[in-house]
């Protein structure tokens, strides 16, 4: 959903814009939070970087393995099609 806020902010000379203080509050951001980048169309999405499972993009990942976050419903899947594979 987008919201109009009445706000514009310049961008400085290397790239950077300042995110209001009330966006950030209201969306929970504090200093040294990561912020994921993407690009939607013609537009740029700033979304707070929130570790996810690498398959299903479940918020609280079980494990870390090789360096990818599992949820435990993706364990359990794998496993189950790790079985029936040796069937």
């Amino acid at each position: 959903m987008k919201l109009a806020s009445g706000i514009v902010r310049r961008m400085d000379e290397l790239g950077r814009i300042v995110i209001p203080k009330e966006m950030r509050k209201q969306l929970n951001i504090e200093e040294k939070d990561p912020i994921e980048i993407s690009v939607e169309g013609a537009s740029i999405v700033l979304t707070k970087y929130e570790n996810r499972c690498v398959f299903c993009g479940a918020v609280k990942p079980a494990i870390r393995y090789n360096g990818k976050l599992i949820c435990s419903k993706c364990i359990k899947a794998i496993n189950k099609s790790v079985e029936e594979q040796q069937k």
